[in-house]
């Protein structure tokens, strides 16, 4: 069976890594053909999320803090072909991910980013938040000629090679930026 990683950061997440990690469709991947390796790498939480994250059936790493440096880290050690972001809090929808590994690989892409605003529910981010990521959306779309609808968004899916290409070096949160980027104008 082929591999696929799916990485997340976490820092203080004990309220949610159970119900992220648990709407992870494993029985549909594997059904697909994918083997699924669980990632988490942890910031220096205080409180059971990595305890949590590995009754959950998750390797664990620790890092420094910082969500760019914690996935630099996690990518290193990340073994599958394709490796799939989504933060620790289920803000992102799991139960994509089967489709969205599909969709990488049979139509042959090496990288997609998610748009957290095409089922967003109103009042589930504040209005001004709504008006900084559209802002820097726009900014990023207009400095380097791409075409995106969330420059923020922090679930990838991408094929691991691709990351021999990249000049990444973020530690913060801008990383979710950098990474598309640079994704996008060397792929």
């Amino acid at each position: 069976m082929r591999l696929v990683t799916i990485l997340m950061p976490s820092l203080n997440e004990e309220d949610s890594i159970s119900q992220t990690i648990r709407e992870i469709p494993v029985n549909k991947l594997r059904r697909q053909g994918w083997d699924c390796e669980l990632l988490v790498v942890d910031g220096g939480s205080r409180d059971k999320t990595v305890q949590i994250a590995e009754e959950q059936g998750a390797r664990v790493m620790r890092s420094k803090r910082g969500y760019g440096r914690q996935y630099l880290a996690g990518f290193g050690k990340a073994r599958g072909e394709i490796i799939v972001t989504a933060d620790s809090d289920n803000s992102y929808p799991m139960n994509e991910i089967p489709r969205l590994v599909k969709m990488l690989d049979e139509k042959r892409l090496d990288f997609i980013s998610t748009n957290r605003f095409s089922g967003i529910e109103d009042g589930s981010m504040r209005y001004l938040n709504w008006i900084g990521n559209k802002a820097l959306t726009l900014a990023v779309n207009f400095l380097f000629d791409l075409r995106l609808n969330d420059s923020q968004s922090g679930m990838w899916v991408f094929r691991k090679k691709l990351l021999e290409k990249l000049n990444l070096k973020s530690s913060g949160m801008p990383l979710s930026q950098e990474i598309k980027i640079e994704a996008f104008l060397k792929s």
